[in-house]
């Protein structure tokens, strides 16, 4: 997949993994606005990485193609082409799904 979109730092561009169109018992189907947003994500692209005291570039956690859960409340909602990705900071990654 390639995106016009390069993180800077420590940020990560992630794509959420939509669920199938939920559906309950009855047939009524629960539209989007009254979902909860997606927690799982595939990491799309990195930045530069996160910088310690003295300078040095500390390497990324994950990886591009990772499947990992971010924080709920985290990050900055960005549409591309019809598409919708996410940047967070690293920290807002809990962890890799694996």
């Amino acid at each position: 997949m390639s995106v016009k979109i390069k993180p800077i730092g420590d940020r990560v561009l992630v794509k959420y993994i939509e669920e199938e169109e939920e559906q309950t018992r009855g047939g009524i189907i629960i539209p989007d606005a009254a979902k909860e947003k997606p927690q799982e994500a595939e990491v799309i692209a990195l930045g530069s990485g996160k910088k310690d005291d003295s300078g040095n570039a500390q390497s990324f956690e994950v990886k591009v193609g990772d499947r990992v859960l971010i924080s709920k409340y985290g990050g900055t909602e960005v549409k591309l082409n019809d598409e919708k990705f996410m940047l967070v900071r690293e920290d807002d990654i809990l962890g890799i799904v694996s």
